[in-house]
Protein backbone atom coordinates (compact mmCIF):
# COMPACT_ATOMS: atom_id res chain seq x y z
CA UNK A 1 0.00 0.00 0.00
CA UNK A 2 1.57 3.10 -1.21
CA UNK A 3 2.88 5.93 1.35
CA UNK A 4 1.85 8.84 1.85
CA UNK A 5 5.37 10.07 1.88
CA UNK A 6 6.35 8.49 -1.66
CA UNK A 7 7.65 9.96 -5.31
CA UNK A 8 6.23 8.06 -8.24
CA UNK A 9 7.43 6.98 -11.77
CA UNK A 10 4.24 7.25 -13.99
CA UNK A 11 4.30 6.43 -18.27
CA UNK A 12 1.10 7.65 -19.74
CA UNK A 13 0.59 5.76 -23.03
CA UNK A 14 -1.60 6.80 -25.73
CA UNK A 15 -5.08 5.19 -26.11
CA UNK A 16 -3.84 3.24 -29.32
CA UNK A 17 -1.18 1.51 -27.20
CA UNK A 18 -3.97 -0.32 -26.06
CA UNK A 19 -6.60 -3.16 -28.02
CA UNK A 20 -9.86 -1.80 -28.51
CA UNK A 21 -12.27 -2.77 -25.38
CA UNK A 22 -9.17 -1.43 -23.13
CA UNK A 23 -9.59 2.27 -25.22
CA UNK A 24 -13.45 2.32 -25.28
CA UNK A 25 -12.82 1.60 -21.52
CA UNK A 26 -10.89 4.80 -20.66
CA UNK A 27 -12.77 6.83 -23.07
CA UNK A 28 -15.76 5.88 -21.07
CA UNK A 29 -13.73 6.38 -18.01
CA UNK A 30 -12.75 10.20 -19.20
CA UNK A 31 -15.99 10.97 -20.51
CA UNK A 32 -17.76 9.90 -16.94
CA UNK A 33 -15.54 12.45 -15.41
CA UNK A 34 -14.08 9.49 -13.40
CA UNK A 35 -9.84 10.05 -14.02
CA UNK A 36 -8.15 10.86 -10.42
CA UNK A 37 -6.06 13.59 -10.19
CA UNK A 38 -2.11 12.61 -9.00
CA UNK A 39 -2.50 14.57 -5.83
CA UNK A 40 -5.48 12.37 -4.83
CA UNK A 41 -4.31 9.40 -6.12
CA UNK A 42 -2.50 7.72 -3.89
CA UNK A 43 -4.79 8.31 -0.90
CA UNK A 44 -7.64 6.80 -3.03
CA UNK A 45 -5.20 3.84 -3.17
CA UNK A 46 -4.52 3.20 -0.03
CA UNK A 47 -8.40 3.38 0.66
CA UNK A 48 -9.34 0.87 -2.43
CA UNK A 49 -6.35 -1.74 -1.29
CA UNK A 50 -7.59 -1.76 2.84
CA UNK A 51 -11.28 -2.00 1.94
CA UNK A 52 -10.54 -4.70 -0.64
CA UNK A 53 -8.47 -6.41 1.68
CA UNK A 54 -10.99 -5.80 4.83
CA UNK A 55 -8.98 -6.66 8.10
CA UNK A 56 -6.24 -8.89 7.31
CA UNK A 57 -4.28 -10.68 4.00
CA UNK A 58 -6.80 -13.47 3.95
CA UNK A 59 -7.73 -12.82 -0.05
CA UNK A 60 -6.18 -11.56 -3.24
CA UNK A 61 -9.13 -9.01 -4.00
CA UNK A 62 -10.85 -7.52 -7.53
CA UNK A 63 -9.41 -3.66 -7.48
CA UNK A 64 -11.24 -1.14 -9.28
CA UNK A 65 -9.89 -0.03 -12.27
CA UNK A 66 -8.64 3.64 -12.03
CA UNK A 67 -6.17 5.68 -13.92
CA UNK A 68 -4.07 8.98 -14.38
CA UNK A 69 -4.93 10.93 -17.85
CA UNK A 70 -3.29 13.69 -19.19
CA UNK A 71 -4.22 15.34 -22.11
CA UNK A 72 -1.26 16.47 -24.71
CA UNK A 73 -1.85 18.31 -28.10
CA UNK A 74 -5.34 16.61 -27.56
CA UNK A 75 -4.63 13.16 -27.67
CA UNK A 76 -5.96 11.31 -24.49
CA UNK A 77 -3.08 9.24 -22.49
CA UNK A 78 -3.69 6.92 -19.59
CA UNK A 79 -1.69 5.55 -16.86
CA UNK A 80 -3.63 2.91 -15.23
CA UNK A 81 -2.99 1.88 -11.42
CA UNK A 82 -2.68 -1.76 -11.82
CA UNK A 83 -3.34 -2.12 -8.47
CA UNK A 84 -4.63 -6.09 -8.23
CA UNK A 85 -0.75 -6.60 -9.75
CA UNK A 86 1.08 -4.55 -7.46
CA UNK A 87 -0.84 -6.03 -4.34
CA UNK A 88 0.27 -9.40 -5.52
CA UNK A 89 3.82 -8.08 -5.59
CA UNK A 90 3.26 -6.48 -2.26
CA UNK A 91 2.46 -9.85 -1.04
CA UNK A 92 5.30 -11.35 -2.08
CA UNK A 93 7.81 -9.02 -1.23
CA UNK A 94 6.17 -9.03 2.30
CA UNK A 95 7.44 -12.88 2.46
CA UNK A 96 10.88 -12.39 1.49
CA UNK A 97 13.91 -12.58 4.10
CA UNK A 98 11.27 -13.81 6.42
CA UNK A 99 11.05 -16.73 8.74
CA UNK A 100 8.27 -18.84 7.18
CA UNK A 101 6.17 -18.55 10.85
CA UNK A 102 6.38 -15.18 10.06
CA UNK A 103 4.97 -15.10 6.48
CA UNK A 104 2.59 -17.35 6.98
CA UNK A 105 0.84 -15.25 9.63
CA UNK A 106 1.43 -11.89 7.64
CA UNK A 107 0.64 -13.24 4.14
CA UNK A 108 -0.99 -16.27 4.65
CA UNK A 109 -0.13 -19.47 1.85
CA UNK A 110 -3.37 -19.47 0.35
CA UNK A 111 -2.68 -15.77 -0.54
CA UNK A 112 0.88 -16.15 -1.05
CA UNK A 113 -0.27 -18.81 -3.79
CA UNK A 114 -3.28 -16.86 -5.17
CA UNK A 115 -0.56 -13.67 -5.85
CA UNK A 116 1.64 -15.62 -7.22
CA UNK A 117 -0.15 -16.95 -9.56
CA UNK A 118 -1.30 -13.71 -10.80
CA UNK A 119 2.00 -11.79 -11.09
CA UNK A 120 2.84 -15.30 -12.64
CA UNK A 121 -0.03 -14.83 -15.67
CA UNK A 122 1.32 -11.53 -15.94
CA UNK A 123 4.46 -11.37 -16.73
CA UNK A 124 4.08 -14.70 -18.92
CA UNK A 125 1.55 -12.49 -20.98
CA UNK A 126 -1.25 -14.91 -20.37
CA UNK A 127 -3.42 -11.59 -20.17
CA UNK A 128 -2.50 -9.84 -23.30
CA UNK A 129 -5.20 -10.96 -24.74
CA UNK A 130 -8.12 -9.61 -22.12
CA UNK A 131 -5.67 -6.43 -21.17
CA UNK A 132 -2.99 -5.39 -23.77
CA UNK A 133 0.91 -5.91 -22.98
CA UNK A 134 1.20 -6.01 -19.74
CA UNK A 135 3.01 -3.92 -18.10
CA UNK A 136 2.90 -1.78 -14.60
CA UNK A 137 2.68 1.92 -15.64
CA UNK A 138 3.88 3.71 -12.31
CA UNK A 139 6.81 2.87 -9.85
CA UNK A 140 6.52 3.96 -6.19
CA UNK A 141 9.74 5.09 -3.72
CA UNK A 142 8.97 5.93 -0.21
CA UNK A 143 10.71 8.52 1.55
CA UNK A 144 12.94 9.84 -1.56
CA UNK A 145 13.34 9.39 -5.11
CA UNK A 146 15.85 6.89 -6.78
CA UNK A 147 18.59 8.92 -8.37
CA UNK A 148 18.57 6.69 -11.31
CA UNK A 149 14.52 8.49 -12.01
CA UNK A 150 16.34 11.72 -12.21
CA UNK A 151 18.25 10.54 -15.45
CA UNK A 152 15.23 10.74 -17.31
CA UNK A 153 14.66 14.09 -16.96
CA UNK A 154 15.59 17.69 -17.73
CA UNK A 155 16.04 20.63 -14.89
CA UNK A 156 13.98 23.07 -17.82
CA UNK A 157 11.04 20.50 -17.81
CA UNK A 158 10.15 21.26 -13.67
CA UNK A 159 6.44 22.41 -12.65
CA UNK A 160 6.93 23.79 -9.11
CA UNK A 161 3.70 24.97 -7.53
CA UNK A 162 3.85 26.25 -4.13
CA UNK A 163 0.40 28.11 -3.94
CA UNK A 164 -1.52 27.59 -0.68
CA UNK A 165 -3.02 24.39 -0.44
CA UNK A 166 -1.67 23.14 -3.60
CA UNK A 167 1.88 22.27 -3.61
CA UNK A 168 3.44 20.10 -6.04
CA UNK A 169 6.82 19.17 -8.27
CA UNK A 170 7.24 16.91 -11.29
CA UNK A 171 8.90 16.85 -13.87
CA UNK A 172 7.01 15.50 -17.47
CA UNK A 173 8.75 14.34 -20.82
CA UNK A 174 8.49 12.75 -23.90
CA UNK A 175 8.99 9.02 -23.41
CA UNK A 176 11.69 9.42 -26.78
CA UNK A 177 13.67 12.04 -24.71
CA UNK A 178 13.78 9.65 -21.34
CA UNK A 179 14.99 6.56 -23.67
CA UNK A 180 18.18 8.70 -25.08
CA UNK A 181 18.81 9.84 -21.48
CA UNK A 182 19.04 6.72 -20.17
CA UNK A 183 20.60 5.40 -23.22
CA UNK A 184 23.57 8.07 -22.71
CA UNK A 185 24.13 7.99 -19.12
CA UNK A 186 24.25 3.73 -19.81
CA UNK A 187 27.34 4.71 -22.19
CA UNK A 188 28.93 6.96 -19.81
CA UNK A 189 28.76 4.05 -16.76
CA UNK A 190 29.34 1.23 -18.57
CA UNK A 191 32.98 3.10 -19.56
CA UNK A 192 33.54 4.82 -16.17
CA UNK A 193 32.38 2.86 -13.59
CA UNK A 194 31.45 -0.48 -15.18
CA UNK A 195 28.91 -2.58 -13.92
CA UNK A 196 28.09 -0.76 -10.82
CA UNK A 197 25.27 -1.17 -8.80
CA UNK A 198 23.82 2.55 -10.22
CA UNK A 199 24.60 1.44 -14.10
CA UNK A 200 22.55 -2.33 -13.39
CA UNK A 201 19.60 0.73 -12.01
CA UNK A 202 19.55 3.02 -14.85
CA UNK A 203 19.88 0.06 -17.08
CA UNK A 204 16.77 -1.58 -15.38
CA UNK A 205 15.24 1.97 -15.71
CA UNK A 206 16.11 1.88 -19.43
CA UNK A 207 14.45 -1.95 -19.51
CA UNK A 208 11.30 -0.99 -18.09
CA UNK A 209 11.03 2.45 -20.59
CA UNK A 210 11.06 0.06 -23.62
CA UNK A 211 7.61 -1.56 -22.71
CA UNK A 212 6.10 1.61 -23.51
CA UNK A 213 4.64 3.21 -26.65
CA UNK A 214 6.87 5.21 -28.10
CA UNK A 215 4.29 8.57 -27.71
CA UNK A 216 4.06 8.47 -24.10
CA UNK A 217 4.96 10.50 -21.36
CA UNK A 218 7.19 9.92 -18.73
CA UNK A 219 6.26 11.92 -15.15
CA UNK A 220 8.42 12.08 -12.15
CA UNK A 221 6.54 13.18 -9.11
CA UNK A 222 7.32 14.15 -5.95
CA UNK A 223 4.15 13.78 -4.56
CA UNK A 224 4.15 13.65 -0.70
CA UNK A 225 7.48 14.32 -0.23
CA UNK A 226 6.47 17.97 -0.73
CA UNK A 227 5.17 17.57 2.63
CA UNK A 228 8.46 17.04 4.17
CA UNK A 229 10.16 20.21 2.19
CA UNK A 230 9.98 24.34 2.05
CA UNK A 231 8.78 26.36 -0.74
CA UNK A 232 12.31 26.97 -0.51
CA UNK A 233 14.18 23.96 -0.83
CA UNK A 234 11.23 23.14 -3.59
CA UNK A 235 12.48 25.94 -5.45
CA UNK A 236 16.02 25.33 -5.27
CA UNK A 237 15.73 21.45 -5.98
CA UNK A 238 17.66 20.95 -9.10
CA UNK A 239 18.37 16.70 -9.14
CA UNK A 240 17.77 16.08 -12.52
CA UNK A 241 21.02 18.73 -13.03
CA UNK A 242 23.18 17.63 -10.88
CA UNK A 243 22.85 14.02 -11.92
CA UNK A 244 23.50 15.35 -15.53
CA UNK A 245 26.44 17.01 -13.82
CA UNK A 246 28.09 14.30 -12.89
CA UNK A 247 27.50 12.45 -15.52
CA UNK A 248 29.21 15.02 -18.04
CA UNK A 249 32.02 15.36 -15.24
CA UNK A 250 32.14 11.46 -15.55
CA UNK A 251 32.16 11.49 -19.52
CA UNK A 252 35.18 14.00 -19.72
CA UNK A 253 37.01 12.45 -16.89
CA UNK A 254 36.96 15.02 -14.26
CA UNK A 255 36.36 12.48 -11.32
CA UNK A 256 36.16 15.37 -8.70
CA UNK A 257 33.28 17.47 -10.67
CA UNK A 258 31.75 13.96 -10.58
CA UNK A 259 32.11 13.04 -7.14
CA UNK A 260 30.82 16.98 -5.83
CA UNK A 261 27.59 16.17 -8.06
CA UNK A 262 27.04 13.03 -6.42
CA UNK A 263 27.98 14.38 -2.84
CA UNK A 264 25.15 16.97 -3.39
CA UNK A 265 22.63 14.91 -4.26
CA UNK A 266 23.07 11.76 -2.27
CA UNK A 267 23.43 14.33 0.84
CA UNK A 268 20.32 16.08 0.08
CA UNK A 269 17.91 12.85 -0.29
CA UNK A 270 19.47 11.25 3.07
CA UNK A 271 18.76 14.04 5.15
CA UNK A 272 14.37 13.20 3.38
CA UNK A 273 15.25 9.79 4.23
CA UNK A 274 16.33 10.12 7.82
CA UNK A 275 12.83 11.73 8.32
CA UNK A 276 11.23 8.33 8.04
CA UNK A 277 13.24 6.97 11.54
CA UNK A 278 12.13 10.48 12.84
CA UNK A 279 9.00 9.18 12.44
Amino acid sequence: MPSLFASYLRVYEPLTAFDRDRQSFWRRYVQQGRAVAPSEGPLRQRTAVIEALGAGWTRLPDLPEEAYVLEVDDALLVCPWNLRIRVAEAALSARDGVPSVLADAFVPPILAGQAKAVVEDWRSGARVLEHGVPRVHEQIATWGVPLRWFVLFDFEERDLVTRPGRRALRYRTEISKARRRSSRALSVLRKTVGEAPITEAVEEAARWLEEFHPRSVVELDYGGLVELLSDETLAEDDSPALVAGGLAGLSKGEADEASAAYDRLVARWRAVQLLERCN
